[in-house]
């Protein structure tokens, strides 16, 4: 009897230490499992903010440059006008930069490319100038063969629209830096087939920079010229009546005093 309650003892204390084993295991993999649930979820939830971060920053910036370009069509006194400036010179980098992506056929670019720059030549030359900035310029061969630059430039009464001012001189001093680099890069990859636009762009570029550069220069001296005419007319005529009214004062106090 003795032995058997000595057995029965160890039957029920190994019983209990497997069953606290058990219970041991369970609850030190249950813990195990739910951090390893819980940190995927919130691995998962952090990736989704990001996400979703990254639409919303990205959706902003959307907004905002449609936002600018609204604004500024708003804001601009000719918006046709800066519409086309921009258009044709955008276009004729894009053609340059993309037309071989679509294309392999290089007269194509090439031609696509030439009248584009040749119709931003001339619409900043005769359209975009006159009526963005209030500027124009010509070049008149002489008789005696020799050529003549003429600029016209409105009246300085005139208040040129400041959004429009901007984009018309930004505009007109970047393209040709970005032809530049253009001309860098052929030459540096020996692609001198497309050196041959480039020159193009940059000659009929650097025409308009050069024309304008120098018509502003002249509208300018002409409005300090006039001011210098206006004020010494100005100081002339206000001396004069000076002297008028001393003379007449003058003589009207002899007669009285005679009296």
């Amino acid at each position: 009897m003795p032995q058997e309650d000595q057995l029965n003892l160890l039957q029920h204390s190994a019983s209990i230490s497997a069953d606290q084993d058990l219970e041991s295991g369970y609850t030190a993999s249950q813990p195990v499992s739910g951090n390893f649930n819980n940190n995927s979820s919130q691995q998962q939830q952090q990736q989704q903010q990001q996400q979703q971060q990254q639409q919303q920053q990205q959706g902003f910036e959307d907004n905002n440059s449609r936002n600018t370009i609204r604004e500024y069509f708003e804001q601009s006194s000719h918006p046709i006008a800066a519409f086309f400036f921009v258009a044709f010179r955008l276009g004729a980098l894009l053609t340059y930069l993309l037309g071989s992506i679509f294309t392999d056929n290089f007269t194509f670019v090439f031609v696509i490319t030439i009248l584009l720059l040749a119709f931003d030549f001339w619409t900043v030359k005769n359209i975009s100038g006159r009526l963005l900035v209030g500027l124009r310029w010509w070049n008149e061969i002489q008789p005696d063969g020799s050529n003549k630059w003429v600029f016209e430039s409105a009246s300085p009464s005139r208040i040129n629209n400041a959004a429009d001012t901007r984009l018309f001189w930004w505009t007109l001093y970047g393209t040709p830096a970005l032809w530049a680099l253009f001309a860098f890069s052929c030459i540096i990859t020996l692609k001198f087939s497309w050196l041959i636009i480039v020159g193009v762009a940059l000659a009929l570029n650097m025409a308009n920079v050069y024309g304008y550069t120098q018509c502003d220069k002249d509208a300018k001296k002409r409005w300090a010229t006039g001011m210098a005419t206006r004020s010494a007319l100005g100081s002339l005529s206000s001396g004069a009546s000076g002297l008028v009214g001393k003379a007449f004062t003058s003589g009207i106090g002899k007669v009285f005093g005679s009296r």
